[in-house]
């Protein structure tokens, strides 16, 4: 016999559920063509249980985003940390960013709908939080270690994560996805050697 689940345990998963069902119809369909009748009914819930873990639709939608979000930084840091060397980390980070990005289930909640619908200021705030952050990191290491140029970290990481943004949001219009990641990979590893100090 299963143990009874705590209100708590109860809470989270309907919150999780609520989430996995948006997540799953807003990659689908997108943001605006998703309404809050669907999403309860394709989670077996009603409108009233979104309300209140949510709020709104954009209230969950924000949960989804920070969900993507935290999802694709963590498959980052996988791959920075299974490299050897730092400038290895660097690289094979920045490179996993773009291929989790690209990947279709994402691609229209973080790049297309996410800054429209939460707005630039506040999808720019999850960004950081969930990605630039490490990259600053990345970035502050290597200069410590002399492996790039001493210099302000700050507008290096915003130039960095807005060219890779740019690039994974092209990426998500392509016709032959594996031919044009394998091109930005490429044009990426080019401009990361340019950082690099002369050994």
């Amino acid at each position: 016999m299963k143990p009874a689940r705590s209100k708590a345990q109860q809470r989270d998963e309907t919150r999780r559920l609520l989430i996995d069902t948006g997540r799953r119809l807003f990659a689908e369909q997108g943001y605006h063509a998703v309404g809050l009748a669907e999403i309860a009914a394709a989670a077996d819930l009603t409108k009233g249980a979104l309300y209140h873990h949510f709020g709104s639709k954009a209230g969950l939608f924000h949960a989804v985003v920070e969900s993507v979000q935290q999802e694709v930084a963590i498959e980052v840091a996988a791959a920075a940390d299974a490299a050897p060397t730092p400038w290895e980390q660097f690289v094979a980070g920045c490179r996993a960013f773009l291929t989790a990005s690209a990947a279709a289930h994402r691609q229209r909640i973080m790049l297309v709908d996410g800054p429209s619908v939460l707005g630039w200021h506040r999808w720019r705030e999850l960004d950081e939080q969930a990605s630039a952050a490490h990259l600053t990191e990345a970035l502050r290491t290597l200069m410590s270690d002399r492996v790039i140029a001493d210099q302000p970290v700050e507008p290096l990481t915003r130039l960095l994560s807005g060219a890779m943004n740019e690039a994974a949001l092209w990426l998500a219009g392509s016709t032959d996805q594996a031919r044009d990641l394998a091109a930005v990979i490429a044009a990426l590893d080019r401009l990361l050697g340019s950082l690099r100090n002369a050994d």
